[in-house]
């Protein structure tokens, strides 16, 4: 074995996959001990490291007898004082191996043992780097897209995952070679292949980690995020508050000239945000997450269900629910109640519901979030009555779509290691 080919092939390894060098070693050891075992019936191997020199040795540790019956775990005491002068009958002395003399068997099982041992190490250490990064933003770099499916294969430091096409930003156009930012929402340990490391741009945590990010009073705890709803790709609505009277929670959102919400938007491919005041009481907080229609009144019911009804100016009553409802859809799942937005004027041929309003004091004209968008889109007001029930990601349908694709990753990944193998043992290339 070409022991500085060797410690070569093991940094190349610990550069590339991120496995520690010791971890290697140990397998390799393990490795020529199986591998022993096999060949000459005696797995009672020592070892010499030393990485500064290049020095890695195996003996075969071998009895000292008077007679040698079985040359593989035996060796004369003649032979034996060649090696250690003080050595005497019953001692064990280490017979320098020669590893490539381990035969086929040997080195089949050897192969076997360190492939095995990369695998596990390469896991555990995707485990271990994006277990404490779950609920973060990373930055990746788009490697390949699918034509297909339109998933797209991202290397994250060392490792990869796949940005399924339903994790993307709607409408926006990745390349090869492209830095972005992803959020890793989990990671799923799988029988076979490598973990699974799911990522997203769509998740309403992504939005709120970009302002974590690029608003300093947000990091330091100053100003806090208490909702964010979202639908990725057309708008976000984020309410925050302040816990310091001079500091102004939407400004500080915003930044000068709107340089830092400007960045999210950027981040976003162009994704509208508004930016409400979240406020105890619901009745203002409903009227401005309805932003950025104005509000003349907010009634809650009266039997303590979180559901409310609104009146808007006929005029705002369009831009109060939203194209196809998203406004209100969007303004219900901030707040958290469902909204029931009526126009001031009242629906020609209405009758009587079971509505009962807990009070009629409640006339909010508010005007106090900031709207982030180049023109505000029509609404559709064929559906007046917004109620909104979150639907569950269905985050499986899209990993069997996509486990072709993380079977060639791992294909990949397996004839990365045979190289390593292979070099480590001083070998040709079966290819």
């Amino acid at each position: 074995m070409d022991n500085k080919g060797l410690f070569e092939a093991i940094a190349q390894l610990e550069k590339d996959k991120g496995v520690p060098s010791e971890y290697m070693f140990e397998q390799i050891k393990r490795a020529i001990e199986i591998a022993a075992g096999k060949n000459y019936g005696n797995d009672n191997v020592t070892f010499v490291i030393d990485k500064d020199n290049y020095i890695f040795d195996a003996y075969l540790q071998k009895e000292v007898v008077e007679e040698v019956f079985d040359n593989n775990i035996e060796i004369s005491e003649e032979k034996a004082r060649e090696i250690n002068p003080s050595a005497q009958i019953g001692d064990y002395v280490g017979v320098k191996m020669d590893t490539m003399a381990l035969g086929r068997i040997g080195v089949n099982a050897a192969r076997n043992v360190i492939r095995q041992g990369i695998n596990e190490g390469e896991k555990s250490q995707i485990m271990l780097e994006f277990q404490s990064k779950i609920g973060e933003l990373v930055t990746a770099t788009v490697e390949r897209i699918d034509p297909r499916t339109g998933n797209a294969t991202v290397r994250i430091n060392k490792s990869t995952a796949v940005l399924l096409h339903g994790e993307q930003v709607d409408g926006e156009i990745l390349e090869e070679g492209q830095k972005i930012k992803v959020y890793i929402s989990d990671v799923q340990k799988r029988e076979k292949g490598g973990p699974r490391v799911l990522i997203s741009r769509t998740h309403p945590e992504f939005v709120k980690r970009m302002f974590e990010t690029e608003v300093p009073e947000i990091y330091d705890g100053i100003v806090e995020i208490k909702s964010i709803s979202r639908e990725a790709g057309s708008r976000t609505k984020i309410a925050v508050c302040s816990k310091d009277d001079q500091v102004d929670a939407i400004g500080a959102c915003i930044g000068t000239r709107g340089a830092r919400v400007g960045t999210i938007v950027d981040e976003l491919n162009g994704e509208k945000i508004d930016i409400v005041e979240y406020d105890e009481d619901p009745k203002k907080f409903i009227s401005a997450a309805l932003s950025p229609a104005s509000v003349i009144k907010v009634q809650v019911a009266a039997d303590g269900s979180k559901s409310c009804r609104v009146t808007v100016p006929d005029s705002q009553l369009s831009l109060a629910i939203g194209n196809k409802g998203q406004n209100a859809r969007l303004a219900a799942k901030l707040t958290g109640w469902k909204i029931d937005i009526r126009p001031e004027s009242g629906f020609f041929g209405e009758e009587e519901d079971d509505f009962v309003p807990a009070d009629d004091d409640a006339e909010l004209p508010v005007d106090n979030a900031e709207d982030f968008e180049s023109d505000i889109e029509e609404a559709d007001t064929d559906s007046l009555q917004q109620t909104v029930e979150d639907t569950p990601e269905n985050l499986e349908e899209n990993l069997v779509e996509n486990e072709e694709i993380a079977e060639d990753v791992d294909r990949e990944k397996d004839k990365e290691i045979q190289d390593a193998v292979d070099a480590i043992l001083g070998l040709e290339s079966d290819e």
